[in-house]
């Protein structure tokens, strides 16, 4: 169900009726379209201005049969869209028609916009239905096909982004496209709008067929050349990391952080790399663009300040206006790197803001089954039921004294940078604009008086918006996504010493282990409560992969090492160039598409890849199967004149540079008498380490089947006891927590 609230109006079953433009849908298709509107929720809302009185959409296609919460959005457009697959090209064959694909997603704003302005638009729907075969594409649900077309696009115009519009000849390759159109001539200052672009194109391809052919033979050739890098004989060194670090450097905001360019990303700036790089080489300098990017963005109109999390991206240099919609892979990196920064530098209000993420996803993002939601929108509608970009999360004065009451507004607006005239549409979006202590000097209190006084404020807030119209949600849920999420819960449940933390991501991924095939292999998305029909990708076995060896790390429970080591074979085995190193998106009995990715670039997450050469490194620093290193090589190798295009790719190279170390501890009985010793550890910033601990005995003899490094490893004198190894060697087993901090530094001996 696609629902309307935090993560809905009724209407009867509608009798199907012709779209603009096309024939009428044959008795049996037009059954099951009125079945499936029929099964709809009692809260079901149709996404359509086209309604009939008693509030029952007019039109249904398709869409409406499908899962995706993209899909269903536009199972009541006028357009005769028909979802990715054979039926939908052998029509184009058929009718000799060209193929007009749009991709997006759920909480894309354009996306929404283009939809009103366009596929809501009967003239337009009818022209497209007359003339060509309408394709619509979930891009979380298909990233496969979003990739290849994106490329097409990028190739044709210069440039990409959602939503995206490709043209079509009917054996799928593309010859036009673009992104958002404005749907006529002069509209948005464009002087060619949609409808003239599908005349002209859909006449071009009538009268000229040999240049369509020839135009798009040539663009499926440069996508196939340019997705077949050469892989190198030799390994690359540390210095790319180096060069990268000195070209960020040269492009870093020394006012706000982050690059120097609008719009800034909280992914522009590969913060984990930098945090390495510092820890490797001491660079003052790169910590400093870490700690001053993280405290920006977390102080900036980017952070929703009173519900918690990040959101998409600014649209300033100072991070002060965002693009309102929120993502759940944002903020599951942002929470990882958040609690880096902690451990990097001490400060503790890094790993608040950590924290403030993951409470924001267990509130408002969570299934009841345990598994997370993928986003929420951009837009949500005023009190006149008018849908603005970020209405929800905006404020004015009156709204927040009538909230708060005037004693407890005016250093709350002081401090949130509210104003009269806001600084969006008259709103004000809430962002740190004065220091703590001169707002606390102001109003005659203490720091901390003022810093519990916020709090309770904020709290006010989030119940009084709470009772606002909430943007939509998309309750789609994705491994991959998930995965990520996971290793945040995971690694903040051990960092901040949290247990209720573990059990979330516990929750999320019995969830997706639960949702398997049969056959052990993974789906890649969960949707209305049901396993979708798409087959996993390289990043959702990539993704929780990795967040089940945090889960292992962090809970010493064997299961999850287990789960991860399977995972990683279904990966091995269906996924992998073995011959040339790295691995394909898609499994080996994947749909054929024009081309098949090997997935290297990271975008606003990192690449399947990248997190692989993480996977393989980990997986063999607690299980010593060399199989492992082997595979990380021929990925590295694999990448290796492309590997500066992937700062997570680099982030691997330090781990396999450096090889990990381990760090095992094996208490006498209960796991508590570890807790001296892994106290060390949560403060400490060790991204080479992997964590094993074991109980004596039996634990310890079961564990090492499976983790080598732990075999002959003793409790000593009965106490905890403290064994950093690396390369093999081991430094001396201690029981003294302060001889194991001095290990850890590296300044013991050996």
């Amino acid at each position: 169900m696609l629902s309307l609230t935090a993560c809905g109006a009724a209407g009867g079953p509608p009798a199907v009726e012709s779209l603009p433009g096309a024939p009428a849908f044959d008795a049996a298709l037009a059954a099951r379209l009125e079945r499936a509107r029929a099964d709809k929720d009692a809260d079901y809302k149709p996404r359509t201005r086209h309604l009939r009185e008693d509030g029952s959409p007019r039109y249904t296609n398709r869409l409406i049969l499908e899962s995706s919460p993209y899909l269903e959005q536009h199972a009541h457009n006028p357009v005769n869209w028909y979802p990715w697959g054979d039926e939908a090209f052998e029509a184009a064959r058929a009718l000799g028609r060209p193929v007009l694909l749009s991709i997006g997603y759920s909480t894309c704003h354009w996306c929404h916009v283009m939809e009103q302005e366009s596929f809501e638009d009967e003239e337009i729907a009818a022209y497209l239905n007359a003339h060509y075969v309408a394709i619509k594409v979930d891009r979380e649900e298909r990233p496969d096909i979003d990739a290849i077309y994106m490329n097409a696009v990028q190739l044709l115009s210069g440039r990409g982004g959602w939503p995206m519009t490709a043209w079509l000849t009917p054996d799928r390759r593309p010859f036009f496209g673009g992104t958002y159109f404005p749907p006529r001539d002069g509209d948005r200052g464009v002087e060619t709008g949609f409808l003239t672009l599908l005349r002209w194109l859909e006449q071009h391809y009538r009268e000229r067929p040999q240049q369509v052919t020839e135009t798009a033979a040539d663009i499926t050739r440069r996508i196939q050349v340019g997705l077949d890098a050469p892989a190198s004989a030799g390994l690359p060194g540390l210095d790319v990391v180096d060069s990268l670090v000195d070209l960020y450097a040269r492009s870093f905001d020394a006012e706000h952080g982050g690059l120097r360019q609008v719009p800034k990303f909280p992914s522009g700036l590969p913060l984990r790399l930098l945090l390495r790089q510092h820890r490797r080489t001491g660079r003052q300098d790169v910590l400093r663009m870490v700690t001053l990017t993280l405290d920006k963005m977390a102080a900036g109109g980017i952070r929703d300040h009173v519900g918690g999390g990040f959101h998409r991206y600014s649209t300033d240099r100072a991070w002060l206006v965002p693009h309102f919609e929120k993502m759940l892979y944002d903020n599951a990196l942002l929470a990882t790197t958040y609690l880096e920064g902690y451990q990097a530098t001490g400060q503790t209000e890094l790993a608040e803001v950590s924290r403030s993420i993951l409470r924001y996803v267990e509130r408002e993002m969570t299934s009841a089954s345990g598994g997370f939601y993928s986003a929420t929108d951009a837009d949500s509608a005023d009190g006149q039921g008018h849908a603005h970009e970020g209405w929800f999360f905006t404020w004015t004065e009156a709204e927040i004294s009538e909230a708060l009451g005037p004693a407890a507004a005016a250093p709350f607006q002081a401090f949130y940078g509210v104003t009269p005239e806001g600084n969006l549409e008259g709103r004000s979006i809430l962002h740190e604009a004065v220091a703590l202590d001169e707002v606390a000097r102001r109003f005659e209190q203490t720091p901390d008086e003022l810093r519990a006084g916020l709090a309770g404020s904020r709290q006010k807030l989030y119940e009084t918006r709470s009772k606002r119209s909430w943007p939509l949600c998309d309750d789609k849920i994705l491994t991959s996504w998930n995965g990520l999420m996971i290793s945040a819960f995971a690694r903040a449940a051990f960092v901040l010493d949290d247990p209720s933390l573990l059990d979330t991501a516990r929750r999320a991924a019995r969830h997706l282990l639960e949702a398997r095939q049969a056959s052990g292999r993974l789906r890649h998305a969960v949707a209305a409560g049901e396993a979708g029909r798409v087959e996993a990708f390289l990043e959702d076995y990539a993704f929780f992969v990795a967040g089940l060896l945090d889960l292992y790390e962090s809970s010493g429970e064997k299961v999850w090492l287990e789960r991860a080591i399977e995972l990683q074979a279904v990966l091995d085995e269906r996924y992998r160039d073995a011959s040339r190193g790295g691995y394909f998106m898609t499994s080996h009995d994947h749909e054929a598409l024009l081309a098949r990715e090997k997935p290297i670039q990271d975008g606003a997450e990192p690449s399947g890849n990248a997190v692989t050469l993480l996977n393989l490194l980990r997986l063999h620093a607690l299980t010593a199967r060399d199989a492992y290193r082997a595979a990380a090589e021929a990925l590295l190798r694999a990448f290796a004149s492309t590997i500066r295009d992937s700062p997570e790719l680099l982030v691997g190279l330090e781990l396999y540079r450096d090889e990990a170390r381990e760090i095992v501890i094996v208490t006498p009985r209960e796991r508590d008498e570890a807790r001296p010793f892994l106290d060390v550890l949560r403060t400490r910033f060790l991204p080479h380490a992997v964590r094993v601990v074991a109980v004596d005995g039996d634990e310890v003899r079961a564990l090492a089947s499976i983790v080598p490094p732990l075999a002959g490893k003793v409790a000593r004198e009965g106490r905890a006891t403290a064994y950093v190894c690396r390369r093999g060697a081991c430094e001396l087993p201690t029981t003294d927590v302060a001889v194991f901090a001095e290990q850890l530094s590296g300044r013991a001996p050996r």
